[in-house]
């Protein structure tokens, strides 16, 4: 049976935090326009209650999405201890492109993974290197394309890659916009002979009725902005309800499709958008099978990373890997779990066993 394992694994977060108090001169208004009644210490202090959020990281001016996606190949593909022209493919998740600092446009010609093989040096022209546009679930997605090449004999070794910078697409005067953070997390996926480890099983689902709005590019809330320039945007609660209810059927389905019983799960790596809404999910997914949250399943970096997006889930296994997040640990024959949601309105989880 032909399966795929990640190798390595590595991560770029910026170095330039950005902390709660840091948004308290900032005017944010309502979509209309309109001031808040709370004064900006109580719109933080509501934030950080239902987010978890106290900082997040944002990328020097110097630096633009593909130049942090860069950095964290260097780090997987040495993790992984490969040569980088034996790279069937380079899949890179993003949503918005290269946003140079101050730019009001993405740039995506040529294509970001493009960029990457360049920058790595690549001269294999057998290495395809192509874009993912799927949300913040797009590295999860990667990785289930990167198995999907394997298993049909295609390819032995992918580079996936989830990077974004959306300190550079939000509106400031959007509260919203405290919740965004930059990073890049990346992984080595390979073909392994081992029975019984790496991706056991996934589950993923496009949700295009009245849900594909539920996150869209919109003008500023500043009435006297240009109202050409969009911003991300979103509706937070729409957005809450949706996750709550159809991530844990998925991560369920996942499951079931490996075979194994909910007990054999160690960890549940999920994107980090919300702690509350996160925390949610997990007691969600848990009640399918009539069970408790164990201490412990869910890993978190949300507090001091923020919302990197597509960054959020390869950044977190990694740190956990290399032993970077407090009394949280994988060891060898561990089952975890990978979900993610976002934009589309998209879902996705892969089940994998180290």
């Amino acid at each position: 049976m032909i399966s795929s394992k990640i190798t390595g694994t590595g991560t770029f977060i910026p170095s330039l935090r950005k902390e709660n108090n840091d948004f308290l001169g900032v005017d944010f208004l309502n979509n209309d326009g309109s001031e808040f009644e709370d004064a900006n210490p109580i719109i933080i202090e509501k934030f950080k209650a239902i987010t978890g959020i106290e900082e997040r990281r944002y990328a020097k001016k110097t630096y633009n999405t593909s130049d942090l996606a860069f950095f964290a190949a260097e780090k997987a593909i040495s993790d992984a201890a490969v040569n980088p022209e034996a790279l069937d493919y380079i899949i890179f998740a993003h949503n918005f492109g290269d946003v140079k600092d101050g730019a009001i446009q993405g740039d995506m010609l040529p294509s970001l993974a493009t960029r990457v093989k360049a920058k790595l040096g690549i001269e294999n022209p057998n290495c395809v290197a192509y874009d993912i546009l799927f949300g913040c679930p797009g590295w999860v997605e990667g990785v289930i394309q990167a198995q999907a090449f394997i298993k049909a004999g295609i390819a032995k070794k992918c580079l996936v890659i989830g990077a974004e910078t959306l300190s550079r697409v939000v509106d400031k005067h959007d509260r919203d916009s405290m919740i965004y953070s930059d990073g890049a997390g990346a992984c080595i996926v390979e073909y392994t002979e081992e029975q019984d480890a790496g991706i056991l099983s996934h589950a993923s689902q496009t949700f295009a009725k009245e849900e594909a709005h539920y996150l869209f590019f919109g003008r500023s809330y500043d009435q006297q902005a240009n109202k050409d320039i969009r911003y991300i945007k979103m509706f937070g609660r729409k957005i809450y309800e949706f996750a709550i209810t159809h991530v844990p059927k998925a991560m369920k389905t996942a499951l079931d499709n490996s075979g194994l019983d909910i007990d054999a799960v160690q960890k549940i790596f999920i994107h980090q958008a919300n702690e509350k809404m996160d925390e949610a999910i997990i007691k969600r997914f848990y009640r399918l099978f009539k069970k408790p949250v164990p201490e412990g399943i869910m890993p978190m970096s949300i507090h001091k990373l923020g919302n990197s997006s597509v960054a959020t889930v390869p950044t977190l296994l990694d740190l956990v890997l290399k032993g970077e997040i407090a009394d949280q640990e994988v060891q060898k024959g561990d089952v975890v779990i990978l979900a993610s949601v976002g934009a589309g309105m998209n879902i996705n989880a892969v089940v994998y066993k180290f």
